[in-house]
């Protein structure tokens, strides 16, 4: 996939992921090295997995690291348990974890303000075995109720992602309607309309989605938009994605938000993983 292409054809907002990519370095070295990369803006999961409510020395010296970057915050997630790792996420889990996410609402919500931060991210959380699917929608449907009003008392959007069933065998939001239907009931629940479709093309492509129909029917309801390749989840051109052509068919549909790079390196540092994308494109125009 020639650079020059992405240089010509692109006139997405590009961010990396600092949870996915720089992943080499300590946490708050990653935004210096992002900008080093030529971005101007990053995302990422919740950094804590350990903890929905981290000391705010934590919290202060993640901040003062994206400043000092000279970076722009453009997505955060909501506490969501072990990610990477075992857990998809936490609202819909009964007892502690949805406590935990509770518990979160209100930290990374001022945590996303202090920085301009606009798109909060809250995953759905796996399949409990021994608990009623319609119990955990119900427990889920209060969560996200209370994460979009805290993401409105931000000025932000809350964001629901499907993510992909093969590799996430036990999350309930493994197709693009499924996640569009839930970004409805929330946006039903509070009036709020702020709720938007979270659109990873790595993990719709892994369902065997048809992108081009995805985007077709689903961009007006897209707050973010994700990417890696297919196979592998690396970087566009090791697999088979035609990612350039799907980007260009979300912004001949109006999307004109964010594209994260949500993709592994592979066997190299981050930094030599942007060679797909020409310096120029990379900064947020």
């Amino acid at each position: 996939m020639p650079g020059s292409e992405w240089g010509t054809a692109t006139e997405q907002r590009f961010n990396v992921n600092l949870s996915i990519l720089f992943t080499e370095l300590p946490l708050l070295e990653r935004p210096a090295a992002a900008a080093a990369a030529g971005f101007t803006a990053v995302e990422l999961w919740w950094p804590w997995v350990d903890s929905p409510t981290p000391e705010r020395s934590e919290l202060d010296a993640l901040k003062k690291a994206i400043e000092d970057a000279g970076v722009q915050l453009t997505g955060l997630n909501f506490y969501a348990g072990q990610l990477p790792g075992p857990d998809r996420g936490a609202l819909s889990i009964p007892g502690t974890e949805s406590e935990r996410f509770r518990a979160n609402i209100d930290v990374a919500a001022d945590f996303a303000r202090s920085l301009g931060c606009k798109a909060l991210n809250a995953l759905y959380g796996n399949r409990v075995e021994g608990v009623e699917a319609a119990a955990q929608d119900a427990l889920a449907l209060e969560n996200l109720v209370l994460a979009a009003r805290a993401a409105d008392r931000i000025g932000a959007i809350l964001l629901i992602e499907t993510l992909n069933q093969p590799e996430s065998p036990l999350y309930p939001l493994v197709s693009a309607p499924a996640g569009v239907a839930v970004v409805d009931r929330v946006n039903e629940a509070t009036g709020l309309g702020n709720a938007r479709f979270l659109m990873d093309l790595y993990h719709l492509s892994m369902n065997d989605e048809d992108l081009p129909s995805v985007i077709e029917r689903y961009a007006a309801k897209t707050g973010h938009v994700q990417i890696a390749d297919n196979p592998g989840r690396g970087a566009p051109g090791t697999g088979t994605l035609p990612l350039e052509d799907l980007l260009g068919r979300l912004r001949k549909a109006g999307y004109e938000g964010w594209v994260g790079l949500e993709y592994k390196p592979g066997d190299r540092p981050s930094a030599a993983a942007f060679d797909w994308l020409p310096a120029e494109a990379r900064a947020a125009r």
